[in-house]
């Protein structure tokens, strides 16, 4: 039995156990720069899912983890970017990523995303507005608002609401300049 992360009881469902630590071996190896490592990325650990068990991992000290893991990994690819490149195409390819945001967000409040079918759930509209006014505020105004706020933001389901993909790429965008410019 492993003893990396507290585990849920009883009948409670958590992370896998094995799908857990065989991710976090091969993003160690990666780190390291073991040639025989599977390609990790900042992108990569911020889109790894692990399967909900019996007796799993409890999700939070995982999650907590694993953001910890994708900002050391984002800072190292930055880092080389930043060597192969220099400042100014870094900043330049942020600062156009950023924009397209910010086009996304200047839309009218019920329109920022697609909508799925009134017979289909997707993100409340009213929560993921709410956050965009945040994200306006970060953006536009230079407004404090942390790389945890965005990660951590949960929105309530709703029949005809925001397609969800939409959401999170647009989400995971603004998560990748925030760290490009930390």
């Amino acid at each position: 039995m492993s003893s990396t992360f507290p585990q849920v009881s009883g009948s409670q469902r958590g992370y896998d156990v094995k799908q857990v630590e065989d991710f976090l071996l091969e993003a160690r190896k990666a780190y390291a720069g073991d040639s025989d490592a599977p390609a990790v990325t900042a992108e990569s650990i911020r889109q790894t899912a692990f399967a909900m068990v019996k007796h799993g991992f409890e999700p939070a000290p995982v999650d907590s983890a694993l953001e910890r893991l994708e900002d050391a990994f984002a800072i190292r690819e930055r880092d080389r970017v930043l060597r192969e490149t220099g400042d100014e195409t870094w900043f330049s390819e942020a600062r156009g990523m950023a924009e397209a945001i910010v086009l996304r967000l200047e839309r009218p409040e019920g329109h920022r995303f697609d909508r799925v079918s009134v017979l289909s759930v997707g993100y409340h509209p009213v929560d993921v507005d709410r956050l965009v006014t945040q994200l306006k505020g970060y953006f536009s105004e230079g407004e404090a608002l942390s790389i945890e706020d965005v990660r951590t933001s949960v929105f309530r389901a709703k029949r005809g609401g925001y397609r969800e993909g939409q959401v999170d790429l647009v989400l995971d965008s603004v998560v990748d300049v925030m760290l490009a410019v930390r």
